[in-house]
């Protein structure tokens, strides 16, 4: 079994909101670790290596739970500026009225309840790394002091007319086309190309199906720790099945799946019910089953798995690795409805 795992530690700021704080300790334990081998992510990291070394601006594309923040910080970590504070902001978890002071700062009595001068997040950065992740839920009225930014190196707070002159490396990420959004008016042009200097497109997890047995070797070794449960055999069999797994929620859905089967297993030996993965004399796909129609069934067990629950800890929603207005959103494109009860 062949995998790749670059290494690095680090003592960066890492800067979040409350909201998304729980992953941004997970993602530190696992800090500096990028598993795979395949040719798909042998060419995201030669892309990454290329870009490291200068401050161009870096828009990461992928799938929900591809890992965007991980190559955002491999980024980092092989930048001058690595040992510099790397600051992590979800746009879509912040709330709208928030986010301006939030990224840009505020000083005393910008707004009600501003009781004191605050610094933002890009200042926070000054000489390090910003990673603006799911970029494409910035509101529109926001996005222009963003390009400011980009284009000056100039922040000004909430209540402050005076520039602060900042140098912050931009790193960007969104499983959006950004394109669409430019063309529906939704996102700015000029901000999209200001982004878009160096894109890299993260492939999902079912066009690197040969990565998943380094994956869930590293995983299961990781997940085992932190639930105090060794796991000292991985059958074939269950590897073969997890790469037969269509993964609609890339490594974030394998992840969970992983911590549910340790949870579960017994006597050292990883096991998955049919309640994770497809029964294993039939694979998830076949010839004669359209794309769609796969995503329908996988979003439908999910669904029957947890009682039909969307939201929260354990709903359907984190299983899948997408957010619950996302998964309402396809459950109503995929004709998906609750069954009746009698």
């Amino acid at each position: 079994m062949a995998y790749a795992a670059f290494r690095t530690t680090t003592s960066n700021l890492i800067c979040e909101p409350s909201m998304s704080s729980t992953s941004a300790r997970r993602d530190a334990e696992d800090e500096g670790i990028v598993v795979g081998d395949s040719d798909a992510m042998r060419y995201v990291m030669s892309r990454i290596d290329q870009v490291a070394p200068t401050d161009a601006t870096v828009l990461l594309h992928g799938e929900t739970g591809t890992g965007k923040e991980l190559l955002a910080r491999a980024v980092h970590r092989r930048s001058p500026r690595r040992d510099r504070p790397f600051v992590v902001v979800n746009c879509a978890a912040m709330p709208a009225a928030l986010i301006e002071s939030e990224l840009f700062g505020r000083e005393r009595g910008a707004f009600t309840g501003a009781h004191a001068t605050q610094i933002g997040r890009f200042e926070l950065a000054n000489r390090g790394t910003i990673f603006l992740d799911e970029i494409g839920e910035l509101p529109l009225e926001v996005q222009p002091k963003l390009l400011r930014v980009l284009q000056e190196g100039q922040v000004e707070r909430l209540g402050n007319p005076r520039t602060v002159d900042v140098d912050v490396r931009v790193v960007a990420a969104t499983n959006r086309d950004l394109t669409d959004e430019v063309r529906e008016s939704r996102f700015r042009a000029d901000l999209y190309y200001r982004l878009n200097v160096f894109p890299i497109t993260i492939p999902s997890l079912r066009q690197r199906r040969e990565d998943i047995p380094a994956l869930v070797h590293h995983l299961v070794d990781r997940l085992g720790r932190e639930l105090r449960r060794r796991i000292e055999t991985i059958p074939e069999d269950v590897i073969a099945a997890l790469q037969r797994y269509e993964w609609l929620g890339n490594v974030r859905e394998l992840e969970n799946i992983l911590q549910r089967a340790i949870i579960v297993s017994r006597n050292g030996v990883l096991t998955i019910g049919d309640a994770w993965v497809p029964p294993l004399e039939r694979p998830a796909t076949s010839e004669n089953v359209t794309m769609i129609e796969v995503e329908r069934r996988h979003i439908a067990r999910i669904l029957g798995d947890v009682r039909w629950r969307i939201e929260g800890s354990g709903g359907a929603a984190q299983m899948l690795g997408m957010k619950p207005s996302t998964l309402r959103s396809r459950m109503l494109k995929l004709g998906i409805a609750r069954p009746r009860q009698n």
